[in-house]
């Protein structure tokens, strides 16, 4: 490249240029009217847009560990249990399951889902503390456990 001038030397920008609008002009495609074919504008509104998508995986991550949190506390009440006995009968059980897992369960297999609220619930009640008085009187059927045997 041969340059008449320092002046357009100096204003040359090099190869790199292209590639560094053409990245913006990438993310700005599905953009409307110059926001899309302006330079400028273009970035301003990419830049924008990228704060957007990072403000979104945050709020995804929150929304789902919500839903998650209502589909358990839904199956618990089902089943005559809280959800923080349930979560505690489970840890003192040896149960180390997840949000996400639980909810999977009491959507998908109400069964498997209501094995463990029976399992959580026959827990607290042979620990037999303070936060277990809540619980109904009658047990579940189905789980024998060592404290039941005596």
């Amino acid at each position: 490249m041969v340059f008449q001038t320092a002046a357009l030397l100096i204003r040359a920008r090099g190869p790199d240029e292209f590639w560094r609008k053409r990245k913006i002009f990438k993310l700005a495609a599905h953009f409307y009217g110059r926001k899309r074919n302006c330079y400028s504008i273009a970035i301003r509104y990419v830049h924008r847009a990228l704060q957007y998508a990072t403000k979104g995986r945050k709020l995804k991550k929150e929304d789902m560990a919500n839903l998650w949190d209502t589909r358990v506390s839904a199956g618990c009440e089902e089943h005559g249990v809280s959800y923080p006995l349930l979560r505690e009968g489970l840890a003192r059980s040896n149960i180390l399951l997840n949000r996400k897992v639980l909810a999977d369960l009491a959507i998908w297999e109400p069964y498997s889902f209501k094995a463990l609220t029976q399992v959580a619930w026959t827990k607290m009640r042979e620990d037999d503390d303070a936060a277990s008085k809540e619980l109904k009187d009658t047990p579940p059927s189905n789980v024998v456990t060592r404290g039941l045997l005596d």
